[in-house]
């Protein structure tokens, strides 16, 4: 099947591109992004992948849903158009980074900088409909990221994967970390970011892990 995302990772992940769950999942993506307003933009489904080259990934960050706001998402988990405020779990990792490393709040919340060095920004979902948190799961991109993340952790060595949270934790449980740096803790989101987010240290870990393995630091 034909896909429209960066060449390496169409290289990659073409078996998952020609399997019966992701043609019935464009199927019911394509439907909806006719039917009802979706979000992100359909040109940006894949923005993480196709900022982040297949080869270039040192830092997987994962998230679980696009912002259902309109104007927000961009396909970039966590991250939000230039010029839109910063939602409250984005806000809690500025702080949190501010607090590692000394790096004061920057002016956009805009992630693509971290992406380009580097960071996938991985959603567990690709899409969703506007104003309805979780109403494309289960269709069948759980299935999708599940293969983007085994992909990565058997096939490179050395990379740093962050889940923030119970669930990206149980979706990268099978991560090798004897292979991988796997840094965890509670969601930075407003609930939880005070009982264990503030204090992670995970951007300094992340960053002396990489410096260790010989391989350039992200300028968080």
């Amino acid at each position: 099947m034909e896909v429209k995302i960066e060449p390496s990772w169409k290289h990659a992940l073409q078996e998952e591109f020609d399997k019966e769950y992701f043609v019935r999942l464009t199927d019911f993506v394509r439907n909806e992004y006719k039917t009802r307003l979706t979000f992100p933009p359909a040109s940006l489904i894949f923005n993480a992948f196709d900022q982040c080259p297949f080869e270039n990934v040192k830092v997987v960050i994962l998230g679980q849903d696009p912002y259902h706001g309109d104007g927000q998402a961009h396909g970039l988990c966590f991250s939000v158009n230039d010029g839109v405020d910063f939602p409250p779990s984005l806000l809690n990792i500025f702080k949190e980074i501010e607090r590692d490393l000394g790096k004061p709040m920057p002016s956009s919340g805009n992630l693509i900088r971290w992406a380009q060095q580097g960071v996938l920004l991985l959603n567990a979902t690709l899409t969703v409909q506007a104003h309805i948190a979780g109403s494309h799961q289960g269709r069948g991109w759980e299935t999708f990221t599940d293969a983007v993340i085994r992909k990565l952790a058997t096939e490179k060595e050395q990379l740093v994967f962050i889940l923030w949270g119970s669930y990206a934790q149980q979706k990268g449980a099978f991560i090798d970390q004897n292979k991988h740096l796997v840094l965890k803790s509670v969601h930075p989101s407003p609930l939880s970011a005070f009982r264990g987010f503030i204090g992670n240290n995970h951007f300094s870990l992340a960053n002396k892990y990489l410096k260790e393995n010989g391989q350039s630091e992200i300028n968080w």
